[in-house]
C-alpha cells in the first residue's frame, strides 16, 4: 500500500504529463492616445492592451473542452470615458481584434469559448503569457476637449484541465479567480472644421465700378465648449505701410480689403482685428462641436487707387482659428 500511495503523489511529475498555471496580474494601461475631437466624433479609434490582468503558463498541448473556462467580468462606476466638463465618451472592449466578441459590462465573458485561448497559446509553453484585451470607441461623442479617462476592474474567475497524463488523462483542474484594474485614457485636442468659400469681385473697366461683396460667410463647427478667435491675414501681397491687402497680376497690383460684418472695421490676424467665437452672427459664444458658427463679412475694391492694367488678379488669405 505504500508504494501505490508513493506513485499517485509522484505520478504529476512522471514523463508524459503537462501542467498549467494562472494567476490575475497587474495589467498595462491602454491610451488612445491625443486626438481630435472632430475624429473622436466621425471615426472609431482604436487602441489594445496587451495585458488585460491574466497571465498563465504551462504546456498542454490539447485544446480547451467546454469543461473549461475563463470567465472575465469588467465593471466600473463611469459608463466610458470620463472628461473635465462630465462628457463621456463611450466604447466598447473585444475579446480579440474585431468586433466580433465584444464584453458586455457586469456580465462574465468566457474567453475558453470560439477558440480565443487557444489561439493565444496561452497555456502552450513555460514563459508566462498574458491575455490581451482590444477597445473602440463609439462614434458620435460630440465632446469637450480634455484628458478623459476611466478605471476598469476586472474579474477573472477559471476553471480548467491543469494536469494532463497518459492517454489525455485530467490529473488536476485549476479553479481559481482574482480582481485586477485597467486604466483606459483618451486625450481630445480642440479642432474645427472651415467652410470660407472664395472671394470673387467680378470685373470692372475702373476700380470705381467694382461692386462690393456683400453677405459673405465663413463658417466653422469647432470643438464643444472651445472659446476661440478667427484670423485672416493680409494675404501675400500687403502694402507695408497701412496694411491693405492686394492682389497681383504680373508686376501690377489691385488693393481690397475684407472688413467685419457688414460694417468698415477691418478683419485681420493680431488682437482685436481678430475675431472671437462670441462675436458670431449666428451661435455666438463657444463652439458647438457638431453645430456651425457664422461670421458675416463683406470685401472691397479701394477705390482711391490708380485703375491698374487689365488682367486677371489674385490674393491668397489665410484664415487661422486660435483656441
Amino acid at each position: 500500500m505504500n508504494a501505490v500511495k508513493w506513485l499517485m503523489l509522484l505520478a504529476p511529475w512522471l514523463p508524459g504529463t503537462a501542467w498549467a498555471l494562472c494567476s490575475v496580474v497587474g495589467t498595462t494601461p491602454v491610451a488612445f492616445g491625443s486626438l481630435s475631437s472632430i475624429a473622436v466624433r466621425t471615426t472609431a479609434q482604436s487602441s489594445s492592451t496587451v495585458n488585460g490582468g491574466l497571465s498563465c503558463t504551462g504546456s498542454l498541448l490539447t485544446l480547451l473542452s467546454s469543461s473549461d473556462h475563463f470567465w472575465a467580468t469588467v465593471t466600473s462606476s463611469q459608463s466610458g470615458l470620463l472628461g473635465p466638463t462630465g462628457d463621456v465618451i463611450a466604447y466598447t472592449l473585444y475579446a480579440n481584434n474585431s468586433t466580433s466578441y465584444p464584453l458586455t459590462r457586469g456580465t462574465a465573458y468566457d474567453f475558453a469559448r470560439n477558440g480565443i485561448i487557444d489561439a493565444l497559446g496561452l497555456l502552450n509553453g513555460t514563459v508566462p503569457k498574458t491575455v490581451p484585451l482590444y477597445l473602440a470607441t463609439t462614434l458620435g461623442s460630440n465632446v469637450a476637449a480634455g484628458v478623459y479617462s476611466e478605471t476598469l476592474s476586472i474579474f477573472w474567475n477559471w476553471n480548467y484541465c491543469s494536469g494532463i497524463g497518459a492517454g489525455s488523462l485530467c490529473l488536476g483542474r485549476d479553479i481559481n479567480s482574482g480582481t485586477t484594474t485597467l486604466t483606459v485614457s483618451l486625450t481630445v485636442n480642440n479642432d474645427c472644421t472651415i467652410t470660407a468659400p472664395n472671394i470673387a469681385f467680378g470685373s470692372a473697366p475702373v476700380v470705381s465700378a467694382f461692386t462690393p461683396v456683400t453677405g459673405q460667410t465663413i463658417n466653422l463647427a469647432c470643438t464643444k465648449g472651445s472659446a476661440y478667435t478667427v484670423g485672416l491675414s493680409d494675404g501675400q501681397n500687403p502694402v507695408s505701410v497701412g496694411g491693405r491687402r492686394r492682389m497681383i497680376s504680373g508686376g501690377n497690383y489691385l488693393a481690397y480689403d475684407i472688413f467685419k460684418s457688414a460694417g468698415t472695421t477691418r478683419w485681420g490676424s493680431v488682437g482685436s482685428a481678430r475675431r472671437a467665437s462670441s462675436d458670431a452672427e449666428v451661435n455666438p459664444g463657444n463652439g458647438l462641436g457638431t453645430g456651425s458658427q457664422v461670421f458675416n463679412y463683406n470685401a472691397r475694391i479701394y477705390t482711391d487707387q490708380v485703375t491698374p492694367p487689365a488682367g486677371t488678379y489674385l490674393d491668397n488669405v489665410v484664415l487661422d482659428v486660435g483656441f
